[in-house]
């Protein structure tokens, strides 16, 4: 099988940190997924400072850090370069902007899919979005053919 790309969305993440059902299982085990080195997972650059901010209310600085710093053990940093936001800035065929640089991170890094609850807000997108339980479909898939 060959090594899948994935950029996780920022919802996705949070699922897990906040432990938020019915969301968790699913969530968890696409992460996991990373762990077999099927996936080589990403997360956006920017969804690393929306996360610490969203975490702010339930845990401390401290906390927050270490959390990070345990996703950045599974999951590799996506960036946009000065042109992918550029870009970003002038694609009007996403309604929430973050999407936009989630795609442009995807882009990027040459993404297979990116992986979100919301695929709805990727209808545009230029990589394919798949919610958490169509990857794990993929990759049983693609397991059981091995």
């Amino acid at each position: 099988m060959k090594n899948m790309l994935v950029l996780f969305d920022t919802n996705i993440i949070l699922d897990v940190l906040e432990k938020r059902l019915p969301f968790y299982d699913s969530s968890k085990s696409v992460l996991e997924s990373c762990i077999s080195g099927n996936v080589t997972g990403y997360i956006a650059l920017h969804s690393i400072s929306n996360i610490f901010y969203i975490l702010r209310k339930r845990y401390s600085a401290a906390d927050r850090r270490k959390l990070l710093l345990d996703i950045l053990d599974l999951l590799q940093v996506a960036g946009a370069d000065h042109e992918s936001i550029r870009n970003a800035l002038q694609r009007e065929d996403f309604s929430d902007f973050e999407d936009c640089l989630q795609d442009e991170c995807a882009k990027q890094i040459h993404a297979d899919y990116i992986v979100t609850r919301n695929t709805n807000d990727f209808s545009t997108s230029d990589i394919p979005a798949i919610i958490p339980d169509d990857l794990l479909k993929i990759l049983k898939t693609a397991n059981e053919i091995l």
